[in-house]
């Protein structure tokens, strides 16, 4: 598997396909528009060694043997919530696109043959959306358990007296609590803490 996690200069992105010559084109395409791209045949093996290499982005086939693409994104998601996926079928149907968007969080849903242009567009924007996530996940990673609570009840709508009504504290308290989020976070209001939480 490609080196350095999902953090690092290069895009990571694995291409999930039973057909090892698509695959391996796929990869070439990318790896030519500066990803680290990788193929893969069976999901399974891509599962098994994820967490030590997460990805950017995931490009899988639905149709697929044991596995298909659809659980094999519920799975990996599970595993890394941040990660973009991209569906690609030769057997599209109007159900699995609207699935692939809203039960299963894709991207984009691409027919085979597909268009190389569409699938740099849709690599190189859950790439950025990754990015993204992984950024906002590590500004509130830095987070007590008390401050995770004070801010999952402040980007509620909670003002600072229903906060420390909730929680059994002080007012003074949660406005120190409150301070110290925003430091950690770098927001510089309300607006920017909700925008994190989502």
């Amino acid at each position: 598997m490609s080196e350095g996690g999902p953090d690092t200069a290069r895009s990571i992105v694995y291409i999930v396909d039973d057909d090892r010559d698509l695959g391996a084109a796929v990869a070439r395409l990318l790896v030519r528009h500066g990803h680290a791209a990788e193929p893969f045949l069976d999901p399974a093996i891509l599962l098994s060694a994820y967490a030590d290499a997460p990805a950017h982005c995931v490009v899988t086939d639905i149709m697929m043997g044991d596995l298909d693409g659809f659980g094999f994104a519920d799975r990996v998601r599970e595993i890394d919530p941040a990660v973009a996926i991209v569906f690609m079928t030769a057997w599209p149907t109007t159900a699995n696109a609207v699935d692939s968007v809203r039960r299963y969080g894709g991207l984009d849903y691409l027919e085979k043959p597909f268009d190389e242009r569409r699938l740099i567009a849709a690599v190189a924007e859950g790439v950025a959306w990754s990015r993204h996530q992984r950024a906002i996940r590590a500004r509130t990673a830095a987070l007590t358990a008390r401050e995770r609570q004070v801010f999952d009840l402040v980007v509620l709508g909670h003002s600072s007296k229903v906060v420390a009504h909730l929680l059994g504290l002080s007012i003074k308290t949660v406005e120190d609590h409150r301070a110290a989020i925003m430091a950690k976070t770098g927001a510089n209001g309300l607006a920017q803490l909700i925008a994190l939480a989502r």
